[in-house]
């Protein structure tokens, strides 16, 4: 008999630290829970996993699923490959170390990126150049409707930046159980130690996994403020990609815009958008743009999710009305 909780309260679940309830609460600890709920749901329905890329807005007048399952397999090896797969409900960067600890490769530079491992693929997270579709070959996911499993490959799944199949044309219509990755073993590791300042802190040092994670972790925690002790979901939003025709407009006004080409167009780091409008460290009461990172929101402390998304809106109209570029949260809101 499947119990669920009224009313909750889940502030604690969600990294921003908003005040936060939810109708009805029930967390997944075994798949077939999962099944059993979603049989005799009728209520709108809403899933979380570990919270930390949610801004919770208003009260939610349905079912909260919180995945919270648990298991890694090694499910085949090779002498240069072992095929890993993880239940949606392990914490992400406990995985990676994982992953470091059997001196297995190609996870390193996501080190330390918060949430769990089934909304890696919805997020299709990255950083420090490299994306979880690199190494990605399949994830498992149930139906909401059908209640039917179905195996999502990785041209399946339309992988794009900070982008998947999930957040598009199936949207709210699939929860991942499981997900199924390909890592490198010794002697056979492709490392990326080209981007940010991985190289400049590995110095001389011969690179291995277990020292680009460490560089990351270490330029990460200097760059982004503990959610624990200040609520933040990260990076609020997007770097916004943007057109020749445009970027040619910014840059006649700013010859020293920092760019990155990606497929005949240009990324631009939304961060820098922000700092040229002064509003690097900007606060409005308890909520703010971080004084380190323009990118980061954060909650100093008894701000509503209302409040965040207010000053997000007020980002996004500055930015659009100086740069005419329309910026994307990367943060899911509810």
């Amino acid at each position: 008999m499947i119990s669920l909780e009224k009313n909750k309260a889940i502030d604690k679940l969600l990294s921003f630290g908003v005040k936060a309830e939810t109708y009805r609460y029930f967390r997944i600890k075994k798949t077939s829970d999962l099944y059993t709920v979603l049989k005799s749901n009728s209520l709108p329905l809403r899933v979380l996993g570990g919270g930390s890329n949610i801004l919770w807005t208003k009260k939610f007048q349905g079912l909260l699923l919180h995945i919270d399952t648990k298991g890694i397999s090694v499910e085949d090896e090779s002498d240069s490959h072992v095929i890993i797969n993880i239940q949606a409900g392990e914490n992400w960067h406990q995985i990676v170390l994982w992953a470091l600890k059997n001196n297995y490769g190609g996870i390193e530079n996501l080190a330390l990126i918060p949430g769990s491992v089934g909304a890696a693929p919805i997020q299709n997270i990255g950083a420090y150049g490299v994306e979880l579709k690199e190494v990605f070959i399949e994830c498992t996911a149930i139906n909401t409707e059908t209640l039917k499993s179905r195996i999502f490959s990785l041209k399946e799944c339309k992988f794009n930046y900070r982008d998947s199949i999930f957040k598009n044309q199936k949207i709210n219509k699939y929860i991942i159980t499981s997900v199924k990755i390909k890592l490198t073993k010794k002697g056979y590791h492709k490392l990326s130690t080209n981007y940010g300042d991985i190289r400049k802190i590995l110095g001389s040092d011969v690179p291995s996994p277990s020292k680009i994670a460490k560089a990351v972790i270490k330029i990460r925690k200097s760059k982004l403020p503990d959610p624990k002790i200040m609520g933040n979901c990260g990076s609020f939003f997007k770097n916004p990609i943007i057109n020749k025709k445009l970027f040619d407009k910014i840059l006649t006004r700013h010859p020293k815009i920092p760019n990155y080409l990606v497929n005949k167009k240009y990324k631009i780091p939304a961060a820098w958008l922000i700092e040229k409008l002064n509003l690097k460290g900007y606060r409005e009461g308890n909520v703010g743009t971080h004084k380190d990172q323009a990118l980061i929101i954060v909650n100093y402390g008894n701000s509503s999710g209302s409040d965040i998304l207010k000053l997000s809106s007020m980002i996004q109209k500055e930015v659009y009305e100086c740069f005419e570029i329309k910026l994307v949260p990367e943060v899911v809101i509810w």
